[in-house]
Protein backbone atom coordinates (compact mmCIF):
# COMPACT_ATOMS: atom_id res chain seq x y z
CA UNK A 1 0.00 0.00 0.00
CA UNK A 2 3.04 2.27 0.30
CA UNK A 3 4.26 1.72 -2.92
CA UNK A 4 1.08 2.96 -4.75
CA UNK A 5 0.75 5.81 -2.61
CA UNK A 6 5.08 6.77 -3.80
CA UNK A 7 3.49 6.34 -7.24
CA UNK A 8 0.46 8.40 -6.62
CA UNK A 9 2.74 11.41 -5.06
CA UNK A 10 4.79 11.39 -7.85
CA UNK A 11 2.11 11.24 -10.65
CA UNK A 12 0.43 14.21 -8.79
CA UNK A 13 3.81 15.95 -8.71
CA UNK A 14 4.55 15.13 -12.79
CA UNK A 15 4.16 18.19 -14.60
CA UNK A 16 4.61 16.15 -18.04
CA UNK A 17 0.84 15.43 -18.31
CA UNK A 18 -0.10 18.77 -17.24
CA UNK A 19 2.00 20.13 -20.85
CA UNK A 20 0.86 17.79 -22.84
CA UNK A 21 -2.72 19.08 -22.49
CA UNK A 22 -1.70 22.35 -22.61
CA UNK A 23 -0.49 21.61 -25.97
CA UNK A 24 -3.29 19.75 -26.68
CA UNK A 25 -6.09 22.65 -26.14
CA UNK A 26 -3.70 25.11 -28.30
CA UNK A 27 -3.73 22.30 -31.23
CA UNK A 28 -7.43 22.74 -30.57
CA UNK A 29 -7.88 26.17 -30.81
CA UNK A 30 -5.82 26.17 -33.72
CA UNK A 31 -7.60 23.80 -35.70
CA UNK A 32 -11.41 25.62 -34.83
CA UNK A 33 -10.14 28.78 -35.98
CA UNK A 34 -8.39 27.11 -39.05
CA UNK A 35 -12.17 25.13 -39.58
CA UNK A 36 -14.03 28.51 -39.20
CA UNK A 37 -11.56 30.81 -41.71
CA UNK A 38 -12.27 27.77 -44.23
CA UNK A 39 -15.88 28.19 -43.96
CA UNK A 40 -15.65 31.93 -44.54
CA UNK A 41 -13.39 31.42 -47.47
CA UNK A 42 -16.17 29.03 -48.76
CA UNK A 43 -18.67 31.25 -48.26
CA UNK A 44 -17.05 33.97 -50.54
CA UNK A 45 -15.78 31.70 -52.90
CA UNK A 46 -19.21 30.05 -53.61
CA UNK A 47 -20.98 33.85 -53.77
CA UNK A 48 -17.91 34.79 -56.43
CA UNK A 49 -19.19 31.54 -58.28
CA UNK A 50 -23.03 32.26 -58.17
CA UNK A 51 -22.35 35.65 -59.49
CA UNK A 52 -20.17 34.42 -62.59
CA UNK A 53 -22.77 31.83 -62.97
CA UNK A 54 -25.62 34.38 -63.02
CA UNK A 55 -23.06 37.12 -65.35
CA UNK A 56 -22.71 34.30 -67.90
CA UNK A 57 -26.54 33.13 -67.61
CA UNK A 58 -27.71 36.46 -68.51
CA UNK A 59 -24.95 37.22 -71.64
CA UNK A 60 -26.18 33.88 -73.16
Amino acid sequence: MRRLGGHFERLVRDRKGATAVEYGFILALIVIAIIASIQGLAGATTGMWNNVTDKVQKAG
